[in-house]
């Protein structure tokens, strides 16, 4: 929109010289209204449109294109000869809001790809413990990769090209520390044929302490002048990444291992919090809870908390009566058509609990009650799930406003990044094994784990030995007959 304005002594002067017949040229003069003030602006045109039309400047007066365009058609009006074409009335259309759309499209995409993954995820389930041991690692793979790219300064590693290589030599050494043993213990039948293997389990440590030391080595050899607070600033963004993931990761194969039962419900029960946290914030949320998060409402917070204790209360009635989720695994090969069998652990066994002499008891004579302990564990994982697990989420979004990003990255179409979907995991995995540690694990020492502390701990000869003082143990004792004793003597000289 142009606004033109002329003071008093201008426009007298315009006006005199528009009068002379000498001039040629054509020249639009504003008038000014006699009431109001000589230097308001008075607007060319009105429109909703948005235009920048063009200001011509001559020698004796500034004219807009629109002021030509009009003198020009009170020309050809004045001319008798001269037609002049009808205007056309347009309708105006509304214009259609852009944002709309691509929110119908980003729900359609979400809801699509949330669908694949909990079909993805139950068919992993069903395809046995190592299927989900290589998801778990494929996820903190993956989460470390989001957190170090959106940490880190592409320009700069440019200059440094030991900076991303290093931050992945840490992460496998890591890896290769915490995990090497926990695998390796499924793959004890091969020691005896492959020996290098026997080697690297029994100097598992030492060897990760070696490993660790020539990253070490190497970060200090790369140190750049002008690049030093960089590259001390990836290296601690990179330790904190293995300590919150990688560690955390390590604890929830150890659910895996100890059963699916361990693995499944945990995950189950941030899932459902995370779902019913939304449902009644948006219901009747109106507190804030956090201010790293504004959406976050302590009435979603409070109300996903009920939901979560009663799911997990179901989820347990589901889960707990298969063999499959709660027997911890020895072969890795097993699935969901394996038949697999174990001595069932006493939390899944129905117990008698003799209540405390209390008043209201004894009214209702009712002296003890028979319940599943199982059910009281999973309550206080629930509750862990509500009032504990969320404050990861809360960290991974003060990291990405740290970092001014919406996400850690596109991985999952509509979800954002890995990490997006697993922040809260990590911290309720490492909880479950703690807390599966301390108070379910009985410790039991079973021919499996026998077995394997044998293999990757003796040699072949140490091996013969031992079996040789088991068959004089077995006959001193009578397990067997002197006839039995001499040919297994034989088969072991």
């Amino acid at each position: 929109m142009i606004y033109i304005s002329f003071s008093k002594p201008l426009t007298t002067e315009l006006q005199n010289k528009t009068t002379s017949k000498t001039k040629k040229k054509h020249y639009i003069v504003m008038p000014v209204e006699e009431k109001e003030d000589q230097q308001q602006l008075r607007p060319v045109r009105t429109s909703k449109e948005v235009f920048k039309p063009k200001v011509h400047h001559s020698d004796d007066v500034i004219v807009s294109d629109d002021k030509m365009h009009d003198q020009q058609s009170d020309d050809i009006q004045s001319s008798p000869s001269a037609k002049v074409p009808a205007e056309k009335e347009v309708d105006a259309k509304p214009l259609e809001d852009p944002t709309h759309s691509n929110k119908k499209q980003t729900f359609i995409v979400r809801t699509i790809w949330t669908f694949v993954m909990i079909f993805g995820f139950f068919v992993i389930l069903g395809s046995g413990h190592i299927w989900c041991i290589a998801l778990i690692i494929f996820c903190q793979i993956t989460t470390f990769k989001e957190c170090i790219g959106i940490t880190h300064l592409s320009s700069q590693e440019r200059n440094l090209p030991l900076t991303r290589t290093l931050n992945w030599y840490f992460l496998f050494t890591t890896i290769y520390y915490l995990d090497g043993l926990s695998i390796a213990q499924f793959f004890t039948k091969y020691y005896i044929k492959f020996p290098i293997l026997n080697w690297l389990t029994l100097n598992h440590i030492f060897i990760s302490y070696c490993l660790y030391v020539l990253g070490f080595v190497l970060f200090v050899s790369s140190l750049k002048k002008g690049f030093l607070r960089f590259q001390f600033s990836s290296l601690c963004v990179t330790h904190m990444v293995l300590l919150l993931v990688v560690f955390q990761a390590h604890l929830i194969i150890q659910n895996v291992i100890n059963g699916l039962f361990w693995f499944l419900l945990p995950c189950g029960l941030v899932i459902v919090n995370d779902i019913f946290a939304y449902l009644c914030g948006i219901t009747f949320g109106k507190t804030k809870l956090i201010s790293i998060s504004p959406k976050k409402t302590l009435e979603g917070f409070l109300g996903a908390w009920f939901f979560t204790v009663l799911a997990s209360l179901i989820l347990t009635k589901l889960l707990a009566g298969a063999k499959y989720m709660t027997c911890p695994v020895s072969d890795l090969k097993t699935n969901v058509f394996t038949h697999l069998a174990c001595e069932t652990n006493p939390v899944f066994i129905p117990q008698r609990m003799k209540l405390p002499p209390i008043k209201i008891f004894e009214n209702l004579n009712i002296q003890s009650i028979t319940f599943k302990p199982i059910y009281l564990h999973a309550v206080v994982l629930a509750t862990f799930a509500s009032l504990i697990a969320p404050f990861g989420g809360f960290f991974a979004s003060g990291l990405k406003r740290a970092v001014k990003v919406k996400d850690f990255g596109q991985s999952i179409p509509g979800h954002g990044g890995i990490t997006d979907r697993v922040d809260c995991q990590f911290m309720m995995g490492s909880f479950t094994y703690l807390y599966y540690e301390t108070f379910i694990s009985e410790k039991r020492i079973t021919v499996f784990t026998i077995l394997s502390s044998i293999i990757m701990n003796l040699n072949e000869r140490q091996i013969l030995q031992l079996i040789r003082e088991l068959n004089l143990l077995l006959y001193a004792n009578q397990i067997i007959t002197q006839e039995t004793f001499e040919k297994l003597a034989a088969l072991y000289p």
